[in-house]
């Protein structure tokens, strides 16, 4: 069944056209790579799924119901979670008190401090816990973010640029994060540049270009076809 359906969407902003006729479609269960050069428009796209832009035409459904014009924040009840792609954790609050704050509209007392304590050793912050979220490395407060973004327990989690500033070993490790949500069924669809993160968890690939779905696939398909090597992976490896 398609968890989310994108039909036709178009965005304008002023004379640019930066989402064109889009159709995407993610079946449940899946993970999805979004991939493209800079100024493709997978941000906005992003941005037009969770409701933060509306379309100048063209539909959003998720699981089955039209939500083009509902708010973000009915889509997020609805099952939608996002982590962008700059840490937006409270730099001044401790890691604990991030996750409390993150899961505290869904538990409560024990209950809240057993799930506060299962996403800590999930995300490999437990021996951080009590450290002030301002100091952790980079790939931690990803990590972190991560886990506010899943106390929501969503169907769906966009991820937009996840390994961003991480090292080889820290992306290695997120991938194996985004597989172990995946495998509790969790479905994901992730904006990403990192060619190693999405070979190592993407089952479909689509490449946008110039605000267009130029391209789809598994990522052995999309590596071989010489079109995407044009546009994205050989600028990228430029």
């Amino acid at each position: 069944m398609s968890l989310l359906e994108l039909r036709k969407l178009n965005k304008h902003f002023g004379g640019l056209h930066v989402t064109n006729a889009v159709d995407l479609t993610l079946e449940a269960g899946e993970i999805h790579c979004l991939i493209g050069p800079n100024g493709a428009g997978k941000s906005t796209l992003f941005r037009l799924i969770l409701g933060e832009h509306h379309p100048g035409s063209g539909d959003v459904l998720f699981a089955g119901e039209n939500i083009t014009a509902l708010k973000a924040f009915a889509r997020i009840r609805r099952g939608l979670s996002v982590k962008f792609q700059v840490p937006g954790v409270f730099k001044g609050l401790s890691v604990r008190q991030n996750l409390e704050i993150a899961l505290q509209s869904r538990h409560r007392g024990r209950e809240l401090e057993a799930e506060i304590d299962r996403l800590l050793v999930f995300l490999g912050l437990a021996s951080e816990q009590a450290q002030t979220a301002g100091n952790l490395s980079h790939g931690q407060k990803q990590w972190l973010e991560i886990g506010m973004a899943i106390s929501l327990k969503p169907s769906l989690l966009l991820l937009d640029e996840p390994t961003a500033g991480m090292s080889p070993e820290e992306t290695h490790m997120t991938g194996e994060m985004v597989q172990r949500l995946n495998a509790d069924g969790m479905t994901v669809l992730a904006i990403e540049h990192d060619m190693a993160f999405v070979r190592q968890v993407a089952q479909r690939v689509t490449v946008l270009h110039l605000g267009q779905v130029f391209a789809q696939g598994s990522i052995d398909e999309i590596v071989a076809d010489e079109r995407v090597a044009a546009i994205y992976l050989g600028q990228a490896h430029a």
